[in-house]
């Protein structure tokens, strides 16, 4: 398994990561983390928000991960996120953050977190105030590193200037690359890793989503914009392509989305998401996939930047 650095603060982790957020609290997700684990992944994302939304529960997550991990904790980096409650803006105020913190490490059942993203920036708190918090856990021993989730670039920089930020979490792929405006190269400057979650496009880009019907009727992408009526038909007709060149290529959709995503940045840590123990396979085999001048061309022809018909989110 090859190994990035996150930020300047010593931080480690395998190339590819596994986002936790849509998996089931049952014994294959316990699995799939394990198994994650055995081929050498150790990078966890998961949040106080997240549980099976599909059934309407929201937290739970950090459990299933605390649970999955027991007896490997030294193995693994956990990143956990705080800062949105269900049916509530943003919050960073000290309280909230201080009531959080201790929240996650019971229900992960650790004595420290490795990674602490603030999960949005709260408009209501000075950043300077959140990250003051976050630098005191740190001097605590609670957390290890601090991050950011969905900022700006001018919120980044601001925290920066408090207390060194190891890594900025937002979603990043060929279906999205608004990052590339401005985040980007913030962070190159100021050598903050990115973890891209959804870098599969929220599964779109494996090429193994050809109609809305193959979506279950529970299924939160559903109530996306990208997968609903003429921007779900036009999107599927830009990934025919990224599977044409995938076959030429002989790898899948996703080893060719997630071997671009890798190659725009040392720093960069895709976390793509899936219940599945055979899917970590195929996600990790992207790190050998090559890709010469020529395919960063074709890539760019056929999947350029806006090229997502819809926006990213819905009413979710």
């Amino acid at each position: 398994m090859q190994r990035r650095k996150l930020g300047n603060e010593g931080l480690e982790v395998s190339a590819i990561g596994l986002g936790t957020m849509m998996m089931p609290d049952n014994d294959e997700s316990v699995r799939t983390i394990r198994g994650a684990l055995d081929l050498g992944v150790t990078m966890f994302d998961t949040a106080d928000l997240y549980g099976e939304f599909s059934l309407g529960k929201f937290g739970g997550n950090e459990k299933l991960v605390g649970r999955a991990l027991k007896g490997r904790r030294d193995e693994a980096v956990i990143a956990t996120k705080f800062g949105i409650t269900h049916g509530q803006g943003p919050k960073g105020d000290p309280a909230y953050i201080k009531k959080s913190v201790d929240a996650s490490l019971y229900s992960l059942g650790l004595d420290y977190i490795d990674l602490y993203y603030q999960h949005r920036p709260d408009p209501d708190t000075p950043i300077e105030e959140t990250i003051g918090t976050l630098a005191d856990l740190v001097k605590q021993g609670k957390i290890r590193y601090i991050g950011l989730s969905e900022a700006p670039a001018d919120i980044i920089r601001r925290a920066h200037a408090v207390h060194p930020i190891t890594a900025v979490e937002t979603e990043y792929s060929l279906w999205s690359r608004e990052v590339e405006d401005e985040i980007l190269l913030a962070l190159k400057e100021l050598d903050i890793g990115l973890v891209p979650y959804s870098p599969l496009g929220r599964g779109f880009l494996t090429g193994q989503i050809k109609k809305f019907e193959d979506l279950p009727e529970d299924d939160y992408r559903r109530h996306f914009p990208r997968f609903q009526g003429e921007n779900f038909v036009k999107n599927v007709e830009v990934v025919s392509l990224i599977v044409k060149m995938a076959a030429q290529k002989g790898c899948t959709p996703a080893q060719l989305s997630l071997a671009w995503l890798l190659g725009q940045g040392e720093q960069i840590v895709p976390i793509p998401g899936t219940k599945r123990l055979e899917r970590v396979q195929e996600n990790i085999g992207a790190l050998q996939v090559t890709l010469t001048a020529d395919d960063l061309a074709e890539i760019e022809r056929i999947s350029p930047k806006g090229v997502a018909a819809g926006s990213r989110f819905g009413n979710f």
